[in-house]
């Protein structure tokens, strides 16, 4: 199964950034159909969101991690 066929919990954030730089780059060529262009559009706002919350949960976790408080050395 090749990164592109993964569902989201299983693709890395580096994996679904990868996949939105290669759907932006199709896009920017202006070579593709409308139908096809929109259909790469939907993927892109999907692997945004993806992104996004998976960023959100990695700030969350620094935050918690920041906030706990220090253990002494043993």
């Amino acid at each position: 199964m090749s990164d592109t066929e993964k569902p989201a919990e299983a693709r890395s954030f580096e994996a679904a950034l990868r996949e939105l730089e290669a759907r932006v780059q199709k896009l920017e060529s202006g070579d593709l159909p409308l139908d096809d262009a929109l259909r790469l559009f939907e993927e892109g706002v999907g692997l945004v969101r993806e992104c996004h919350e998976r960023l959100d949960a990695a700030d969350a976790r620094i935050i918690t991690l920041s906030n706990q408080p220090e253990r002494e050395a043993e």
